[in-house]
């Protein structure tokens, strides 16, 4: 049996000062079987929570002990909702939506209840970081893709393209493939059509 009292919370609070990220968690599944994220987290002020979102699940946080705030941001970085927790004035916790870009600014020694459904790490949850550099690789790969129209006409570039750079090495599939971000199979395919 768990039980969650005063001493744990000093404990944890504690632990979490010693820690370089001044945040610990704690984690509340009794099982490997239990596939849910369920645990207290010890945050001090001072420490970075990257903006992060869960695409897959709601997340429940609930404020058992000191002053933070919930940061709700939008898909292109915006803040858009502040939610001040603090049990003293009755605040004692916030649903963060499926999706929802989030982060929290701690504000005095904290320990919350988060609960949601898949592990870390294997739910799709991301940061927001990694979702930027992610859109940004697509975007570019698109406009690449569709700046000369067709795939063929792109592999046809790209040869162009190196070969006047002073390379008279035949490419490989495996190459433009990795250079236009797409299947191998594919590049296989078109390579033929265009020795026909």
């Amino acid at each position: 049996m768990i039980q969650i009292d005063k001493r744990l919370i000093e404990d944890l609070i504690e632990k979490a000062a010693s820690n370089p990220r001044l945040r610990v968690n704690y984690d509340l599944r009794t099982s490997s079987a239990d596939s849910s994220q369920r645990m207290l987290n010890a945050l001090l002020p001072g420490t970075e929570v990257a903006v992060h979102r869960h695409p897959n699940s709601t997340e429940n946080v609930f404020l058992l002990c000191g002053k933070l705030v919930e940061v709700i941001f939008d898909d292109d970085g915006n803040e858009v909702e502040r939610i001040h927790l603090d049990p003293s004035v009755g605040n004692f916790g916030c649903v963060v939506p499926k999706g929802g870009w989030h982060s929290v600014e701690v504000l005095e020694p904290s320990v919350i209840f988060e609960a949601k459904d898949g592990r870390y790490g294997e739910d799709g949850s991301e940061t927001f970081d990694d979702f930027v550099k992610s859109r940004e690789a697509s975007s570019s790969a698109a406009s690449f893709s569709n700046s000369l129209g067709g795939f063929r006409e792109n592999i046809e570039y790209l040869i162009g393209m190196e070969r006047q750079s002073g390379s008279m090495e035949v490419m490989s599939p495996l190459y433009i493939a990795r250079m236009l971000n797409v299947p191998v199979e594919d590049v296989e395919e078109c390579l033929k059509e265009m020795r026909a």
